[in-house]
């Protein structure tokens, strides 16, 4: 998927096999990112993007499950959160395929915006099968695959009867039970200022998944303006600089990578209403001319390490 993971493990017991478990989260990321990542041209993903026409193309299980939870988190958000956006991810600059970062014309937008939408997918689940209703209508899991990777990784662990661990892929986490010491896990929350690693906030987490989504690691800027990697499909256009960040912690991964992406893009009085709406437990970090201001949900505020 074009990033990196790490697993850490709080004072396993002697009788977990270490080796074995190494062994099976290996196997099952390139099981994964065979079937989800757009920079294999041999994925699942990959070949429905380019398979041509409307008809019914056979997924797997795991592409089920995603695409079944994006499409909920789609129509909850009004479609801020799409999963058919990466084209004009591209025409931007940001896409798998790397190219020019430049401000594109209106008319390749609305062309690009015309074969974008969450609403033109149709899903089977008996048999597990995906077709689009539209031509030009193409899959990028980017902003929720990852955290789906963890909950993978997390279930592995779990049957191996680690109790104590923490799995990152990509920036979003999945904790089980706490440290060697017995607390929470804490978990550094970055400020969004560009060109810097500072901490925001830290919050304590036991049980859950925290995902964090921004604008100041992947942006160009063009005549004094900052253009995001994270394009609103209902625009086509990047999210206003307003909203650095997003931090949303979840039971899963999957829910949390994904919500923390639509926050993002509805900015911060949709996406705060939304999140208090929803009971989602959301911080968002919003840029103002006296500097970083935090808006936190209730369901946030229990895990802050005051």
């Amino acid at each position: 998927m074009g990033t990196s993971y790490s697993i850490k493990l709080a004072d396993p017991k002697e009788s977990i096999q270490l080796a074995v478990i190494r062994e099976k989260i290996t196997a099952r990321l390139e099981d994964l990112d065979s079937q989800l990542s757009t920079y294999r041209p041999t994925s699942e993903i990959s070949r429905f993007n380019a398979q041509p026409g409307t008809d019914w193309f056979s997924i797997s299980a795991d592409s089920l499950n995603i695409l079944l939870q994006g499409l909920k988190i789609s129509e909850l958000s009004g479609g801020a959160f799409d999963m058919t956006v990466g084209p004009l991810v591209a025409l931007w600059g940001f896409g798998v395929e790397g190219g020019s970062q430049a401000v594109p014309e209106q008319r390749d937008i609305d062309a690009l915006l015309a074969a974008t939408g969450y609403d033109f997918l149709q899903i089977r689940e008996s048999p597990p099968a995906i077709r689009r209703t539209r031509l030009g209508i193409r899959l990028d899991l980017s902003a929720i695959a990852k955290g789906y990777a963890v909950d993978e990784l997390a279930a592995i662990l779990d049957e191996a009867g680690v109790s104590d661990y923490l799995v990152e892929i990509g920036g979003e986490i999945r904790a089980r039970g706490g440290r060697a010491d017995a607390t929470d896990w804490r978990i550094a929350v970055e400020s969004p200022v560009a060109g810097t690693r500072s901490v925001q906030r830290v919050i304590r987490l036991r049980d859950q998944a925290v995902a964090t989504s921004g604008d100041y690691r992947n942006f160009f800027e063009y005549q004094g303006r900052r253009y995001s990697h994270t394009i609103d499909p209902r625009t086509g256009w990047p999210i206003s600089e307003e909203l650095g960040a997003v931090s949303v912690i979840s039971e899963t991964a999957m829910e949390a990578d994904a919500w923390a992406t639509a926050l993002l893009v509805l900015g911060p009085e949709q996406g705060f209403e939304l999140a208090k709406r929803e009971g989602i437990a959301a911080s968002l970090i919003v840029r103002t001319d006296d500097g970083m201001q935090e808006l936190n949900t209730s369901e946030f505020e229990v895990h802050l390490d005051r």
